[in-house]
């Protein structure tokens, strides 16, 4: 089974506004356009991060979307979660990694093989000033996040990936941990670049226009 690749990382706002304004002061740069997930409920901004030991990354900033009519389901990335609106209420927070892959039925019964469900895959869209964006995405019907966090959430792309319409944003991923991550996940997802650790779920460091910025979910 080939392995998976880092797709994007992945911060929760409680508002696009809130994280614009976070991502230019901890960041240094201007997210930047994203658009509206409309099963979700979602909206987002995104840029590339893209670097030699991560190539096609990018950085995703996401919020429940007021203006969209409350889903049928339970959003994503656990962002229908009193207690992470409660922590992103201050400040954005990174939750999450999605990792890219070409064969997601074969990797999703691996999971399930090795005792975690991952979800079902999930056929989704978004319209950009670019076109249209395709791909499918293993969901939880709860919306949880697996181990913490650290389980990434596994994507395939249908067509043009998002990164081929992004120009270099000055930020670029650096270095990346996973902690808590089962060694027969570790070895099923096989994702190059990536360090292990017991701890965070979640460590990335980006090179930025400000200097080296360190972001975590702990």
């Amino acid at each position: 089974m080939s392995s998976t690749e880092v797709d994007h990382l992945v911060v929760a706002a409680t508002s696009l506004e809130q994280g614009v304004a976070w991502c230019e002061a901890t960041l240094g740069i201007t997210p930047g356009p994203g658009g509206k997930h409309l099963l979700m409920g979602t909206h987002n901004r995104v840029f590339s991060i893209a670097s030699a030991a991560f190539p096609g990354a990018y950085f995703e900033i996401i919020a429940i979307d007021p203006e969209a009519p409350p889903p049928a389901r339970r959003r994503w990335f656990g962002l229908d979660d009193p207690a992470l609106q409660q922590r992103i209420g201050d400040a954005p927070r990174l939750v999450h990694l999605v990792a890219r892959t070409r064969m997601l039925g074969l990797h999703r019964e691996g999971l399930v093989n090795v005792g975690i469900d991952p979800g079902q895959p999930m056929a989704m869209s978004r319209e950009t000033l670019q076109g249209r964006l395709a791909w499918q995405i293993l969901v939880r019907d709860d919306g949880a996040l697996q181990l913490g966090g650290a389980l990434p959430t596994l994507i395939q792309w249908d067509g043009t990936h998002p990164t081929a319409r992004m120009a270099t944003s000055g930020v670029a991923l650096r270095e990346l941990q996973l902690g808590g991550l089962p060694p027969p996940v570790r070895q099923l997802l096989a994702l190059p670049g990536v360090a292990y650790a017991a701890a965070p779920a979640l460590r990335a460091v980006l090179s930025t226009p400000l200097g080296d910025v360190t972001l975590d979910t702990g």
